[in-house]
């Protein structure tokens, strides 16, 4: 598991173009609703007024023809756009088929005439022996709708344009100073040093937002600054009794009067305190968030540092039938504090003779970083990739002693120089560890 790792974010508009989209949506929308109206409302007055119209004259005609068969009824009639007929019985195959098949009512027809397709309104009333006809010429009505459909097509797409635009300039003034907060932040975030924004606003919306974020940032800062103060008074309180024991180990091993046992007991409590103090330096370069190289600009001996870790943790096997080896085949210099690389080093070894009861532990160093393969419990490919968190273990642990704290500040002394540390299981039992440099 690669320790550095970026999440995927999930891909939304931004809030201008959402503002953007939402005005031309709704103008649109609103202004074909509109015109679907006006369209609607035109064909229901054109069928309900000329229909009804058409079929009251008609049956007008027909009573005031069957009052005067007797006398000079007219059989035809002619106006400049209504036409009426009567037909009698002996007509009737005479008519066209599709007059021949409608029934009584109102009824859309299309023929062609000498001029064109013409489109009109047919009265029908078939009464026993006579047929009467009402035409009602709705060819200038039906080009007027045609261009009406245009012309709302048109009033469509000019008021869709015209939102679009009032899109465009209202959510520049809207956005105008969330933008500025943003800008604002950015700046702040590239300087590392907060300056008050809510001076930059007005007594609205975003002027609260940037009053609630200066308060916030001013909660982190005096949080940050109490945690910097607390480590750094910890790491010099630590220190100095670290120091001390140093020193007095130093001293009392000097003494020609100790036993090897004795002497192996108090070279375990230098190691100890030597560990400690390389904790500290690298915890406090965490909390501060801070790379740091080696002094007088030297650079850290990957190789030494590894021999002298696997030197302090081999009391750690005890009777343990378990082989440390270390192979060097390059002697990588990075540019970091020793005690960085050693605390990264001691918790990788330290694992992997924790973890495992018999068989060897292989550390190579190399010059790409180095791994650290181990024949115990294993990991599965599931744990490999959760046990660089914090409180996080896995199942072969056990009883085992371990907050599972050690892996996490490897995972963040990594991101701090930019190094990868990766878990895996190997194929032939137990697990791999890797140190990449680059």
């Amino acid at each position: 598991m690669a320790i550095a790792s970026s999440t995927p974010k999930r891909h939304r508009k931004r809030l201008r173009s959402r503002i953007i989209i939402s005005f031309a949506l709704f103008g649109t929308a609103l202004t074909a609703l509109f015109a679907a109206a006006a369209i609607s409302l035109r064909g229901y007055l054109e069928e309900g007024l000329i229909g009804d119209t058409l079929e009251r004259e008609l049956d007008a005609y027909a009573t005031a023809w069957y009052k005067a068969r007797d006398g000079n009824a007219p059989l035809l009639f002619e106006f400049s756009k209504i036409k009426g007929r009567v037909v009698g019985p002996n007509r009737f195959a005479n008519q066209s088929f599709e007059r021949q098949r409608l029934g009584n009512g109102v009824h859309r027809v299309t023929e062609v005439s000498a001029d064109g397709p013409v489109t009109y309104k047919l009265a029908v009333r078939k009464d026993a022996g006579v047929w009467f006809f009402l035409e009602y010429d709705i060819t200038e009505e039906e080009r007027g709708r045609t261009l009406l459909i245009g012309l709302l097509i048109a009033t469509v797409a000019f008021f869709s344009i015209l939102a679009l635009a009032i899109g465009f300039w209202s959510s520049s003034r809207v956005m105008a100073p969330v933008a500025d907060l943003a800008r604002r932040l950015e700046a702040i975030s590239r300087r590392g040093r907060h300056e008050p924004l809510a001076p930059h606003f007005a007594d609205d919306e975003v002027g609260q937002l940037a009053s609630a974020l200066d308060d916030y940032a001013g909660q982190l800062t005096a949080l940050v600054e109490r945690d910097r103060e607390f480590n750094s008074d910890v790491s010099h309180e630590l220190r100095t009794p670290l120091a001390v024991i140093q020193t007095t180990t130093e001293l009392v091993m000097g003494s020609p009067e100790l036993s090897p046992k004795m002497r192996e007991r108090l070279a375990r409590i230098e190691r100890a305190s030597k560990q400690s103090t390389e904790l500290i330096a690298a915890l406090l370069l965490l909390s501060r968030s801070e790379r740091q190289g080696p002094q007088d600009g030297e650079s850290c001996d990957v190789a030494k540092v590894a021999a002298e870790v696997i030197d302090s943790h081999r009391p750690q096997i005890g009777g343990r039938p378990i082989e440390l080896k270390l192979e060097i085949s390059a002697h990588p210099e990075v540019a970091a504090p020793d005690s960085v690389i050693a605390v990264v080093l001691n918790n990788l070894v330290g694992n992997a003779v924790k973890y495992t009861r018999e068989g060897e532990i292989r550390v190579v160093v190399s010059r790409e970083g180095v791994i650290v393969e181990d024949s115990g419990a294993g990991i599965t490919l599931q744990e490999a990739a959760t046990l660089f968190d914090r409180h996080v273990r896995g199942s072969s642990a056990g009883s085992t002693s371990g907050a599972g704290l050690g892996l996490a500040i490897v995972k963040r002394l990594c991101a701090l120089y930019g190094w990868t540390a990766e878990l895996e299981p190997r194929p032939e039992g137990g697990a791999r560890a890797s140190l990449r440099f680059s």
